[in-house]
């Protein structure tokens, strides 16, 4: 097999490979990673032994590929926590010591998101001495963003300053989707200033509804961050923990800011309501003067309607004139009542 076939093997252009193995990178201490195959990934695993203290791997697999647990199961000794996350939908944010492993259950958002509560992806994650090992159902931005600093050159000294990273580009993601969300509300905000309070209603709904989700996915994070942190594996080192600390600290400041956004929204949510329920009465009082004003000319035109006899003024020439006087000024009475004295 040439280098070519096999980059192209495990290229995610053309999808994971036959084990669903989508990439892998072996790396040495403070060098650019090398991709290799999943054949590659077994020969490392197997001469491992202690032997390479300084080396380790990348994986990322597809869980749409039905292969790719029963390969991970055959070939690499995860705990039982990693294979139980494969399985779990989309809730908090989990990170846990297991034996000396890390397990994480880290939300992402997908390539194509437009501020859908669908669009909210979970990626699964073990880490270890020599290994990371990354699963997902869909792809997701932050791990393809850690991908490009990877093929960029970028040199990583463990695999936990490649879960780091991956957490500081995950946050990157979020404060890109805060910022758009904050330009958004700028926008209806200006609008109910304008006083259009029709225009971002629905929209502001849906904001609300990805933040607050968002929200919910995040929150537990910076707190299971700072639980690990206090009792990490043997193996993470005092830079490592440096750099995991950072990640913690970023994420509590993008919480914060997304709650700041939430109510935002919520204050501009119950100004359009207020906005809105204002017009409606403020129209429906309209439609009630006028039904007001018409009543009497409704009253006397069916009563002179009627098909009876004994119909006043019938016979009389100024009957007409006389009839509509009374309705104007009547009405101009019940005018003067509706508006004036309700202004008073």
């Amino acid at each position: 097999m040439t280098t070519e076939t096999t980059t192209r093997a495990i290229d995610p252009t053309y999808g994971s490979d036959q084990y669903g193995l989508v990439w892998a990178y072996h790396f040495s201490r403070n060098q650019p990673g090398r991709l290799i195959t999943s054949e590659s990934v077994v020969e490392f695993l197997t001469a491992l032994a202690g032997t390479r203290p300084v080396e380790f791997l990348w994986l990322h697999f597809s869980l749409s590929n039905s292969a790719c647990e029963h390969w991970l199961r055959q070939n690499l000794n995860l705990p039982n926590a990693f294979y139980q996350s494969l399985h779990i939908d989309a809730g908090a944010t989990r990170l846990e010591q297991v034996s000396n492993w890390l397990v994480a259950v880290i939300h992402d958002v997908l390539f194509d998101f437009k501020f859908d509560p669908s669009e909210v992806a979970t990626t699964s994650l073990c880490v270890g001495q020599h290994l990371l090992v990354s699963a997902r159902l869909r792809p997701l931005r932050s791990i393809d963003r850690l991908r490009s600093a990877v093929r960029e050159g970028r040199a990583f000294r463990s695999p936990a300053a490649l879960l780091a990273h991956l957490l500081r580009d995950q946050f990157d993601v979020l404060v890109e989707i805060l910022r758009q969300s904050t330009q958004r509300t700028d926008q209806i905000e200006d609008k109910l200033l304008a006083y259009r309070p029709t225009l971002g209603r629905s929209e502001l709904g849906s904001l609300r509804r990805v933040l607050v989700r968002l929200q919910r996915l995040l929150a537990p994070e910076p707190a299971a961050f700072f639980r690990l942190l206090n009792h990490p594996p043997d193996w993470v080192t005092e830079e490592d923990l440096q750099d995991l600390r950072r990640a913690a600290e970023e994420f509590s400041a993008v919480v914060g800011d997304a709650a700041a956004v939430i109510e935002r929204v919520k204050i501009l949510q119950e100004e359009l309501t207020a906005l809105v329920t204002e017009q409606t009465g403020r129209t429906i009082f309209v439609l009630t003067i006028f039904t007001v004003l018409a009543l009497p000319i409704n009253v006397v035109a069916g009563l002179f309607g009627m098909n009876v006899g004994g119909i006043p003024l019938a016979q009389n020439g100024s009957g007409f004139f006389l009839i509509v006087g009374m309705l104007a000024a009547l009405t101009a009475v019940l005018a003067y009542l509706a508006l004036f004295k309700h202004r008073d």
